[in-house]
């Protein structure tokens, strides 16, 4: 009798029987679930969830109910990545709660983004990296734009919602006894704009 032990397989799908769980989203409002949802079944989902909302809209609904849903050892399938996420950051945030959740990801289009294998879950570390450096690039081209602005004696931020006639105006009206909503009425601006005139000077928009 032999007493070799089987060799791991090269993924985890094989060792943990997880539950398949389909994620599909339109891309537009006239746009159909049914070839996604086929994909998936074939990939061996057993559970789906169909996002109806195109990409535009903010609020994914059964996006939330899958990862309140999910479970460790799950892993989550999506027939392409832009199916699940929007930009390199959405994909990511999405990614790192199925992580906390102990479940995995797979997209069916995408053979590099699979967490069930070492090789996937290393590609998606070096764009979580890439994506952090990009992160960083921003703020070190923000700063030094700031600080030559300053130096050149130029103001950062957004416009002045009033200009500095109206800010003059508006502190005498409210010297003379005028409310600050009314006067913010009249300029079409929140009263805490005109508040701010008094706790800080100029007031951007």
């Amino acid at each position: 009798m032999s007493s070799a032990k089987p060799e791991p397989s090269g993924s985890l799908l094989d060792d943990l029987a997880p539950v398949l769980r389909g994620y599909a989203r339109v891309s537009t409002d006239g746009q159909t679930l049914g070839p996604q949802l086929e994909q998936l079944r074939a990939a061996g989902a057993t559970r789906l969830y169909r996002e109806t909302a195109s990409g535009a809209k903010r609020d994914r609904a059964q996006l939330a109910k899958l990862l309140k849903d999910v479970q460790p050892g799950d892993v989550v399938l999506v027939t392409r990545l832009d199916r699940l996420a929007r930009s390199t950051r959405d994909l990511l945030n999405v990614l790192g709660s199925l992580a906390d959740k102990g479940a995995m990801f797979r997209s069916l289009a995408d053979p590099w983004a699979d967490t069930t294998t070492p090789h996937g879950r290393l590609m998606l570390t070096v764009l979580a990296g890439l994506a952090e450096f990009e992160r960083e690039l921003i703020r070190a081209r923000t700063g030094e734009g700031r600080a030559r602005a300053k130096a050149e004696g130029r103001k950062m931020g957004r416009p002045y919602k009033l200009t500095p006639h109206q800010q003059q105006e508006a502190r005498r009206r409210h010297e003379a006894g005028e409310s600050l909503s009314a006067i913010a009425r009249s300029y079409n601006v929140h009263h805490a704009t005109i508040s701010r005139l008094y706790a800080g000077g100029e007031v951007a928009g």
